[in-house]
């Protein structure tokens, strides 16, 4: 059990829409609202959190440079945090083991992870490349609440 089994319950309670916290070069947090889901990593299979990031994003540049971060998704009253190291994989973050097609099906596996459906993944794949968007990937060191 990875302990991520409440996170990724919540996550269809509204449309895998989570909040991401990350660290400035101040020591202030930086907190945006995403789309995550859990899966399993593409090199170990272990269960991380992931959500797409277009890769010029403020929180890139935090994740970059002090790669730690905390995803809390809620759905009603009920919510679950996970905390933890991350890794990036994109055009501009390569990661040992994820190629270009790897990468390309990450960002999908991501997408769908989180609630998404698409039509078209041609077109997903494409705007994905164009838009240099980067897959974060969040181990669970930190989970809260603990039931």
């Amino acid at each position: 059990m990875s302990g991520l089994e409440d996170f990724a319950r919540l996550v269809g309670g509204d449309h895998g829409l989570c909040v991401v916290s990350t660290l400035r070069p101040d020591g202030t947090i930086q907190s945006s609202v995403v789309n995550a889901g859990v899966l399993p990593h593409p090199v170990t299979g272990a269960q991380v959190i992931g959500l797409v990031s277009r890769g010029d994003a403020h929180r890139m540049a935090y994740l970059r440079a002090r790669p730690r971060a905390t995803v809390v998704v809620r759905a009603g009253w009920e919510w679950a945090a996970v905390e933890g190291p991350v890794e990036l994989a994109g055009p501009d973050d390569p990661m040992p083991g994820v190629d270009a097609e790897r990468l390309r099906l990450l960002l999908r596996e991501i997408f769908t992870a989180a609630g998404g459906t698409h039509d078209d993944f041609a077109t997903y794949d494409r705007v994905m490349a164009e838009e240099r968007r980067v897959g974060v990937l969040v181990a669970p060191a930190r989970i809260s609440p603990r039931g």
